[in-house]
């Protein structure tokens, strides 16, 4: 004759050897799940085993608010450090940690996990009055910067796919348009020249050397296709490489029936 005892079974009959009573010592003095099957002396710790473990917990009613796994804090640690804490700072000492970009990270993930509050770790906004929410003026002298996502967008809202090369290249960016792949060349010019007064745009490169001084060289115009030019005042120009092969500077103005679009309002 069989005899079952129920503390040798748990809820889906397959038998065990370990005791409900053997659980709740586990769990009490454990800091995991892998560390409780460790204890109840399984030799796998896999999710399965996990799995019935953390049912008959339930069952029993069992709290294991105090395992920490690979942490050295536990969720009830957390749950009492974080009504107590005024800041990240705070709550990060009080658990025992350094503090850094990383922990902080984790941490917050636990405590919106746990369903604790963390609205007392924000710092009050002063009001913005309306219109100065961003009233930097527009730096010209960061033009160059902003060309090439000027360009793309350019590009970008009529149709046109934009990529960026993966190594340096003598081309800026990859358009696919109806003609094909075009490799463009982003060029800027911030201000006017001041004595004549025009748009003197340098369009020329220098060799690949370590010398910096070096004079500068016109693009090969087998290597390059366009020129997307954005001016001071924002007036873009595309030229195509032909148009202006063999030179290392242009007048804008020289250049009319090239001039594509305006960006002033960026400028502004």
């Amino acid at each position: 004759m069989l005899l079952f005892s129920f503390g040798l079974m748990n809820t889906l009959g397959d038998r065990r050897n370990w005791t409900d009573d053997d659980l709740r010592s586990a769990i009490s003095t454990s800091h995991s799940w892998r560390g409780v099957a460790r204890a109840l002396g399984l030799k796998g710790t896999s999710a399965g085993s996990i799995r019935v473990l953390k049912r008959h917990a339930e069952r029993l009613g069992l709290d294991s608010a105090h395992f920490t796994g690979q942490r050295p804090w536990s969720d009830a640690q957390l749950r009492a450090a974080v009504p107590a804490a005024t800041c990240w700072a705070d709550l990060l000492s009080a658990l025992g940690i350094l503090d850094n970009g990383t922990v902080r990270t984790s941490v917050k993930g636990h405590a919106v996990r746990l369903g604790l509050d963390l609205t007392h770790f924000e710092r009050p906004r002063d009001p913005v009055p309306d219109g100065e929410l961003f009233d930097r003026p527009v730096q010209l002298t960061t033009l160059r910067y902003a060309a090439s996502a000027v360009a793309m967008a350019w590009f970008t809202l009529r149709g046109c796919a934009v990529a960026l090369p993966i190594e340096p290249q003598e081309y800026d960016l990859l358009v696919t348009t109806s003609n094909g792949v075009q490799r463009v060349q982003v060029k800027t010019c911030a201000t006017r020249n001041k004595k004549k007064n025009y748009w003197h745009v340098g369009i020329g490169r220098r060799p690949y050397t370590l010398d910096k001084t070096a004079s500068k060289m016109p693009y090969d115009p087998d290597t390059i296709d366009l020129f997307f030019i954005l001016l001071g005042d924002g007036s873009i120009y595309l030229i195509p490489s032909l148009v202006v092969a063999g030179r290392i500077s242009i007048s804008a103005e020289s250049y009319l029936p090239y001039r594509v679009g305006d960006a002033s309002s960026l400028l502004q």
